[in-house]
């Protein structure tokens, strides 16, 4: 089972969590349509790792269809938004739109506040119990979602780097 989780770090609340059998692309659409659906007008700045998850075709026609772009995309690999990874991603982490996307630096899921809550629900929920049907885990995940609901305290000061 693929647990999809939108952690809101200032809340600590999962938004619109959703429980697959598959984690592929159209799962990773579905999850995002189903969280920027939640408040139509709203502003979102999807932080994700540093992989190509979110660079796709079909992730910037979801967004330019979330945020009513209606401007040709061009064609895959030959013009347009579409041309290049390097335009898909010049698209999606465009500050002007309602949607955008933002990336962690290569090597540094601990920056990822969802990687963090990820690594509490191993811990309490699926290191140590057993499971007799995928039915009991996702009541067990849910039960954690509605009792872990408060952000992270960053307890570290972190020591500035010599340039």
């Amino acid at each position: 089972m693929r647990l999809f989780g939108n952690l809101h770090f200032a809340t600590g609340k999962i938004l619109s969590p959703m429980l697959n059998q598959t984690r592929t692309e159209e799962d990773y659409l579905e999850n995002i349509d189903a969280l920027v659906s939640m408040e139509s007008d709203a502003g979102y700045r999807l932080i994700a790792d540093n992989r190509t998850t979110y660079c796709s075709e079909s992730c910037v026609r979801c967004v330019a269809t979330s945020c009513g772009i209606e401007e040709d995309l061009g064609k895959r690999g030959v013009r347009g938004i579409l041309k290049s990874v390097g335009s898909l991603v010049a698209f999606l982490t465009d500050p002007s739109h309602r949607i955008q996307f933002l990336s962690t630096p290569r090597h540094c899921s601990w920056l990822n506040q969802i990687e963090i809550w990820f690594g509490t629900l191993r811990s309490k929920v699926t290191r140590w119990m057993n499971f007799t049907s995928l039915e009991s885990l996702q009541k067990a995940i849910e039960a954690l979602i509605e009792t872990m609901a408060n952000p992270y305290a960053w307890t570290c000061t972190g020591r500035v780097l010599a340039a």
